[in-house]
């Protein structure tokens, strides 16, 4: 068993830093969609309607399934529900695995 410490859950699933980078970003886009259509109160269908996608598609959002949203298609439906995407690049803290 190793005692390894990791920076986030990303980190220490992924096999590359890539990977959890890739992840990480994503993971914060859905949940910054989760919030916005709890704040504004639409349904799923609503949703759907606002950000351009399927309800079924709304409800794979909603329900955390990471893997089936790209980085592309979570700022393309970020965009169209008027959040501003800002991304930010800083040298890592730790080095690559």
């Amino acid at each position: 068993m190793s005692n390894e410490t990791f920076t986030s859950v990303w980190d220490a699933i992924e096999d590359t830093p890539a990977e959890a980078e890739n992840m990480k970003l994503r993971s914060i886009l859905m949940m910054a969609l989760e919030q916005h259509i709890h704040s504004k109160g639409w349904t799923q269908t609503e949703a759907a309607r606002r950000l351009g996608v399927t309800q079924p598609r709304v409800s794979d959002l909603l329900r955390g399934k990471i893997n089936l949203f790209g980085l592309e298609t979570l700022v393309n439906m970020a965009s169209a529900v008027g959040l501003h995407v800002e991304m930010r690049v800083l040298e890592a803290v730790r080095p690559p695995f």
